[in-house]
């Protein structure tokens, strides 16, 4: 699942049916299951990626720093000495880290947009029964 497809399943999932809202009412627990589900995956797949971020950082630190195994400068040879100063602008422009770094960010975006879901899940119990109190305030009975 992307998250152009949690998107378009949250919006489907959220919309209350104001001719059911008994319905709705009893669908609301099953949703939270469903969107604490995938944000407990999408967390657990962040903490994954940020972990492989940062080995990769050190990797491409000890690379550039002139630190790395020799084994590694004889596969991929890098013949500059880099200034400790200098040193950042290598590592932000590094394709393999910029890779990794999109993949963190877009894995605490699903995970952000998750949250955001369950937490809108919780609130359709209020919603439902403002549905309820305001069907009764138009049909004149007052609780």
């Amino acid at each position: 699942m992307d998250l152009e497809q949690l998107q378009k399943e949250a919006e489907k999932d959220l919309k209350i049916n104001n001719e059911q809202l008994d319905i709705e009412s009893l669908k609301t627990p099953e949703l939270y299951a469903k969107y604490l589900k995938i944000y407990t995956r999408w967390s657990l797949l962040s903490k994954q990626a940020e972990s492989e971020y940062k080995v990769l950082f050190r990797q491409k630190w000890e690379y550039y720093s002139g630190k790395a195994d020799p084994k590694v400068y004889q596969e991929k040879p890098f013949d500059l000495k880099i200034l400790k100063q200098d040193l950042p602008t290598y590592l932000e422009s590094d394709e393999e880290l910029i890779k990794a770094k999109h993949t963190v960010d877009y894995h605490n975006a699903m995970c952000d947009y998750a949250e955001r879901v369950c937490k809108s899940v919780n609130n359709r119990g209020f919603q439902i029964k403002n549905a309820i109190d305001w069907k009764r305030f138009l049909e004149g009975s007052f609780w």
